[in-house]
């Protein structure tokens, strides 16, 4: 056995900060966000570059002059939310 075999495999550590999220789609324009849910009032929401351009209350925010990064939340992604938590598809996690 050579001595790279003996060696134990190391694996690099899990990325916490990916921990508990999972994509949760918008019912109203299909933008999809990767979210995570530590309790009933704490959800943590990941937007990537082509959710926001494909969610329509951000597009339509835009248009009227907000910038996308200063806009807190969209109000259908989040009803989208809590009926992934209610159905069951999207776990409440402690951190």
């Amino acid at each position: 056995m050579s001595e790279a075999e003996r060696l134990p495999t190391l694996h690099p550590p899990a990325d916490e900060r990916e921990a508990g999220f999972r994509p949760v789609e918008c019912e109203r324009c299909g933008a999809t966000a990767m979210v995570a849910k530590f309790s009933p009032q704490h959800t943590s929401v990941q937007w990537s570059f082509e959710s926001v351009r494909a969610c329509a209350e951000f597009s339509a925010r835009a248009a009227a002059g907000e910038q996308t990064a200063l806009i807190d939340t969209c109000s259908s992604l989040r009803g989208s939310i809590d009926r992934a938590v209610r159905e069951g598809r999207l776990e409440i996690l402690p951190p």
